[in-house]
């Protein structure tokens, strides 16, 4: 199921938001499964369900699945930090 935000009736800065907002869930995401793929090879230990044909396959896009899952509901805050980043400055008036 690929499911796509209509943004054309947003806004500008609000569709800019949400793309920046989509962009930190991916890479956080990205950033997760190498991590939970190690942690799930360590803890699975040398089964022969892990010898058949395509189980490391499946194993990945479990791992995706769950890394994109745990990004979306906010992740290990690696994704806040990013936005937090892509803001832009604000200035204080006065001097």
């Amino acid at each position: 199921m690929n499911i796509t935000l209509d943004t054309s009736s947003i806004p500008l800065p609000a569709a800019s938001a949400l793309k920046n907002e989509k962009a930190a869930r991916d890479f956080e995401a990205m950033l997760l499964t190498p991590v939970l793929d190690s942690l799930q090879k360590t803890f699975a230990g040398d089964s022969e369900d892990a010898k058949t044909p395509g189980a490391s396959d499946y194993r990945l896009m479990a791992t995706e699945a769950l890394a994109q899952s745990i990004a979306a509901r906010g992740g290990i805050g690696i994704g806040q930090l990013i936005l937090r980043h892509l803001q832009p400055p604000k200035v204080s008036g006065g001097g």
